[in-house]
């Protein structure tokens, strides 16, 4: 009689094995990628308790992931901007494919799974003018590059999926950049946007900041299950200055900016580095690494208070309000305010913290 191991191991001899689901691996609540004590770099899967369930190596330093809503495959997106993203199967580390964008176009960091994972969606722009495309990836044909549309905005970061599945919201912000050094071109007349898009690049809505503000780059996003998107700004203008970091927005409605008082707005640094709504959704906060930092914000955008986190960045849902990480190897939960550590170890966390099936 035939056994369930016999049988793998039979399609796995023939080069159809099934692809496993995320059980296969633990059922990690996360994705998030760090840098190990050797210098190298590794993509883990996490639990909502801050333990490991898998971890794969990526051949330079990660951004963000996206996972796949079905099976455990995780595209891996390089530092900004890069060249490339890689496709891993986290139930045997294998790196099934590797995406590279068309010449003249680079990855920015950031993508997102469609249609029950049968599309992929990139954030990218083009090097010569940074103008910003979306890459549109059939995966069931093996991540096929299928075409791309316009950002409707300069140096887009950030891209989600919106509630009703059939939309994308993309943080536009604003900043052209030289292709070979990064060098910010066009502070004194960029104009960053929230931009609202169909599946087919059809512009639904597009958000922008008034002009007291175009210097405050719109820079990564939070969506709620109800619609409301959350947005997290760096600041490009004088030092110094104050002005705040978190945007609230419903189609149809203005941008609600949500400051936090003086002292507080100043000791950000002008930067916030990732951006998630509480478990419950009631409340919405931002980070920064540069100041040390957690703010959180009702849900109407009133400021609740600090958290102090040294170079705390990565950010994310968590069952008990919100999940942060570190540079320095530290995951914790942050409950009504009140930082509860969950795991330490030796690594540094990258930017961000992505929760699978969010």
């Amino acid at each position: 009689m035939t056994t369930r191991r016999g049988f793998l191991a039979g399609l796995l001899a023939a080069g159809t094995a099934p692809q496993l689901g995320w059980a296969s691996v633990g059922n990690p609540a996360y994705l998030a990628a760090a840098q190990e004590p050797d210098d190298g770099f590794a993509l883990f899967g996490l639990r909502g308790d801050g333990a490991e369930t898998f971890r794969v190596p990526l051949p330079a330093r990660g951004h963000a992931g996206a996972g796949h809503p079905r099976r455990a495959e995780a595209v891996a997106f390089a530092r900004r901007p890069g060249a490339f993203a890689l496709v891993i199967d986290c139930s045997t580390g294998e790196v099934r494919r590797r995406l590279s964008p068309p010449e003249g176009r680079k990855f920015n960091g950031h993508g997102v799974f469609a249609e029950a994972g049968a599309r992929l969606f990139t954030a990218e722009q083009r090097s010569d003018t940074s103008e910003g495309v979306i890459g549109i990836w059939d995966v069931e044909a093996g991540y096929r590059r299928i075409g791309e549309v316009p950002t409707q905005g300069i140096g887009p970061h950030d891209l989600r999926l919106m509630p009703d599945g059939e939309t994308l919201v993309v943080a536009n912000g604003g900043i052209a950049t030289d292709p070979t050094d990064r060098t910010k071109l066009n502070i004194d007349t960029m104009r960053p946007n929230l931009a609202y898009l169909g599946f087919d690049g059809t512009l639904l809505e597009k958000v922008a900041l008034e002009a007291a503000l175009w210097r405050n780059s719109i820079r990564h996003l939070a969506v709620r299950s109800d619609g409301m998107v959350a947005f997290a700004m760096q600041w490009e203008g004088e030092a110094g200055a104050a002005p705040p970091l978190l945007g609230l927005h419903r189609r149809g409605e203005a941008a609600r900016l949500a400051p936090a008082p003086l002292a507080h707005e100043l000791a950000m640094q002008g930067y916030a580095g990732s951006i998630a709504f509480s478990g419950d959704g009631t409340e919405v906060a931002i980070t920064s690494p540069r100041g040390g930092r957690v703010h959180r914000f009702s849900e109407q955008g009133d400021f609740l208070g600090p958290v102090s986190r040294t170079d705390v960045c990565g950010l994310a849902a968590h069952r008990d309000g919100l999940l942060a990480s570190d540079g320095l190897g530290g995951l914790i939960a942050i409950e009504a305010g009140r930082p509860r550590p969950l795991a330490r170890c030796d690594r540094a966390w990258d930017n961000h913290i992505v929760g699978l099936g969010a």
